[in-house]
């Protein structure tokens, strides 16, 4: 009965998750030259390149705008009525059957009526930016990308999580990439200590508000 308390399972956050700590970028080391030259093929860019993240390891920075708006409204409503009546009951010479000065007959009159409605609006936004590495390169040449970012506040800790997969070309001269553009995104904002903890339900609270309780 304690676990339908919980409306979803949480795991602990905590600001050194090795999932989201920057990737190193691979050393790959090559022969020198013979000729003595400094150029390096691993590590040259186009003449008409720009420096925006194309390798693992790589930052880039994403602008976070996100602004979602959800409206939902249903209204039911049913009703049913019948009615059944039977004749007076009758004996020997179609006479009534009487019990004092009545007769014997029945009745049965039900009813059944059901109104619901509902109605559900939602509305987020989320603005900011975060600086994330290039995790993976991908075949057709889309970088993964994955990382967190933490605010130390007076009363508690605010951070936000990012992982998705983007298009160099979504890429912009500045190296920034708006967060609509980021593919299989998610995007994590939450805090932790006493902010967030006076905005929780407690267990009790909970289980009142669970499929477990009856009413």
């Amino acid at each position: 009965m304690l676990m339908g308390c919980e409306s979803t399972s949480s795991t602990p956050i905590s600001a050194n998750d090795p999932y989201y700590a920057p990737v190193q970028p691979i050393d790959k080391r090559e022969s020198i030259a013979e000729t003595g030259s400094l150029f390096s093929a691993i590590s040259a860019n186009s003449l008409y390149s720009d420096v925006t993240a194309r390798r693992v390891g790589d930052i880039i920075t994403v602008t976070l705008s996100e602004n979602t708006n959800a409206t939902k409204s249903a209204n039911t409503r049913t009703s049913k009525e019948s009615t059944a009546n039977l004749n007076p009951v009758v004996g020997l010479g179609a006479q009534p059957i009487r019990i004092g000065n009545e007769a014997i007959q029945l009745g049965v009159d039900s009813s059944n009526e059901f109104t619901g409605d509902a109605q559900s609006n939602q509305s987020n936004s989320l603005q900011g930016n975060i600086s994330v590495t290039v995790v993976q390169v991908l075949a057709n040449r889309n970088l993964v990308i994955r990382g967190e970012k933490w605010l130390t506040l007076n009363n508690g800790d605010e951070y936000i999580r990012l992982t998705g997969v983007i298009r160099p070309a979504d890429i912009s001269p500045s190296n920034e990439i708006q967060s609509n553009k980021i593919a299989n995104a998610r995007i994590q904002y939450s805090g932790k200590g006493t902010f967030a903890n006076a905005q929780e339900k407690g267990w009790l609270n909970k289980f009142f508000n669970s499929s477990w309780w009856p009413l």
